[in-house]
């Protein structure tokens, strides 16, 4: 599964009870999850089988707090991934800003911010042609 990035999803997907049933029906499969910059927002209410939050002890990242303030849209999204990520247990972790990043942890694949959109889609892809 792939979610690309756009802030739409900080309000639609990280709330939809339909999303978070996929993604964490997709986590319990072993089955990759792809997300690039506001897109790892979506993974706010997502459960792991044991309860835990899906970002719980994992490294993550998604769009950083200083991208969020480059934008001027700091206090116009409804969270900072970065904040809410970290205040979940994740192991949040970030590269330059507007430079690929991305982080890989088993079957969850985040990327950092637009430019990380390709690099993303080549390791999904690599998930999926060794399944």
């Amino acid at each position: 599964m792939f979610y690309p990035g756009g802030h739409g999803p900080l309000w639609d997907l990280a709330e939809s009870p339909v999303s978070i049933a996929l993604l964490e029906s997709f986590d319990r499969a072993g089955k990759p999850l792809g997300l690039v910059c506001h897109a790892p927002g979506v993974l706010r209410h997502v459960k792991r089988a044991d309860g835990r939050p899906i970002v719980a002890g994992r490294p993550v990242t998604g769009f950083s707090n200083s991208e969020e303030a480059a934008v001027g849209l700091t206090d116009v999204v409804p969270f900072l991934i970065e904040d809410e990520f970290k205040a979940q247990g994740g192991d949040y972790r970030k590269g330059p800003d507007w430079g690929v990043f991305t982080l890989e942890d088993d079957n969850l694949v985040t990327g950092q911010n637009p430019a990380s959109s390709e690099a993303v889609a080549r390791i999904l892809l690599r998930h999926l042609e060794a399944a």
